[in-house]
């Protein structure tokens, strides 16, 4: 081709293909075909995300409008696994409520369980008097669970990235948490175990021997994470910078948790605003300065090892005592025994108030079926869940049930995040910034 060629002025003909516009072009500087081509008026492409997306943590689903390969419009469609809870809780008693707050983010059943106990424990001004044993119980239960569900973001995120075998580690030691939570409360999700006024039972026997070997093989596994993926170079590379927002965006947001402690501002609500006598127990709220996908993993990653010391504090600290408030007009029947058939009332405890107490078995019977009454009032509660401040507002008129019960759930405040994070990145990263997020929809649609 002559120098005279080259510096023509640019043609392209065009033509329709099923693969899209195809462009012919001959002579001119490539600055001119460029421009031509973004004269061109081609529309941008709108891509369907979920809401069956293995990579949008269940039933999200994401719209996504794409210029090539960059995002320059995403936005979220939530709703699809709509529950209800909320609107259930104010036709069933103040104790039932807890069987329906425990399936709503359902990888941090007993931080909802908390939440809820402890708005109504304020109404009813008894926050004073949960026994010590049951306190210590709860902040047990909760720490295990922020190591569970952060093993799933864990998980699921490098799955996500093709990262099959922390995926697997993730799974593995979930299970370690899982069986502790069969052998403590019988079920392995949807609990129910933390009631107002204190658990549903103590402790079963062995149960603390039991929890001090599974924190050993944590203590063991957790630094496989470390080997697997924190100092991988493809991995480091695919999460940084990727999902960035900072800390103006999180307060614009109201974003909480790993993904505003990623921003280098060490906000816990276990430090900031303690309840459960949290402030007795010694750890440190881990931060980075990244603002991204690899910060929130980093922080992931610290607070799996500071809630095992945690753990390992409540251990020591058992002492033998109550685990459900003296008042006999609140404390729900916990008088429970292992039968052949299960987990039930405990037979001789309804042998002994059929045929011993008349006014036991009437008593006994009106709060099961009826429950108690809460003074009228509202009342929130917050903890800091592993996705961010999980809290309940709690509203009575005085009944034997909810008027009004209302989560700030992370989950859905956080997922606001998610245009932010992504536009303007690649298609591939809204993946990462979906999974940096860690939502789960039984939180999101309650």
């Amino acid at each position: 081709m002559s120098t005279s060629d080259t510096h023509a002025t640019a043609s392209a003909g065009t033509r329709e293909t099923t693969e899209g516009t195809v462009y012919t072009v001959t002579g001119g500087d490539w600055d001119e075909v460029v421009e031509s081509a973004a004269r061109a008026d081609d529309e941008r492409i709108v891509v369907n995300m979920g809401p069956q997306h293995p990579s949008t943590h269940g039933v999200l689903r994401l719209i996504l409008e794409i210029d090539g390969e960059t995002v320059t419009e995403a936005r979220c469609g939530i709703g699809y696994l709509h529950t209800g809870i909320e609107k259930n809780l104010e036709y069933r008693t103040w104790t039932q409520g807890t069987t329906f707050v425990t399936r709503m983010d359902y990888l941090t059943s007993f931080f909802n369980e908390t939440a809820y106990c402890l708005g109504v424990e304020k109404l009813l001004g008894i926050t004073e008097d949960i026994p010590e044993r049951a306190t210590v119980v709860r902040v047990l239960l909760m720490e295990l669970n922020r190591l569970s569900s952060h093993l799933v973001a864990l998980a699921t995120g490098g799955m996500e990235l093709g990262a099959t075998t922390i995926m697997i580690y993730g799974f593995r030691d979930r299970e370690l948490i899982l069986d502790a939570y069969e052998l403590i409360t019988g079920l392995r999700m949807n609990h129910a175990y933390i009631r107002p006024g204190g658990l549903a039972q103590d402790l079963p026997p062995g149960s603390v021997d039991h929890l001090r070997e599974m924190v050993k093989k944590l203590h063991k596994n957790l630094p496989e994470y470390d080997k697997l993926a924190t100092g991988n170079p493809i991995f480091k590379g695919r999460m940084r910078d990727v999902g960035y927002l900072d800390l103006t965006g999180c307060m614009a947001l109201g974003a909480t948790g790993p993904i505003l402690r990623s921003t280098g501002l060490p906000h816990d609500l276990r430090k900031s605003d303690p309840y459960c006598g949290y402030e007795t127990y010694d750890f440190t709220v881990p931060t980075t300065e990244s603002c991204d996908a690899y910060g929130r993993f980093l922080i992931r990653l610290e607070e799996m090892r500071q809630s095992l010391g945690i753990v390992e504090q409540c251990l020591d600290r058992l002492a033998p005592g109550p685990v459900m408030v003296t008042d006999k007009k609140i404390a729900w029947p916990a008088q429970l025994a292992l039968g052949p058939d299960g987990l039930g009332n405990s037979l001789d405890h309804i042998k002994k108030i059929m045929g011993t107490s008349m006014e036991a078995l009437i008593h006994h019977f009106k709060l099961v079926t009826e429950g108690f009454r809460v003074p009228p009032g509202q009342a929130y509660a917050a903890v800091e869940s592993p996705k961010g401040e999980l809290g309940a507002h709690v509203v009575s008129d005085g009944g034997t049930r909810p008027f009004r019960v209302h989560f700030r759930d992370p989950s859905f405040t956080n997922l606001q995040a998610m245009a932010a994070m992504c536009e303007g990145g690649q298609v591939a990263d809204v993946i990462v910034a979906v999974a940096s997020i860690d939502p789960v929809m039984g939180g999101v649609d309650r």
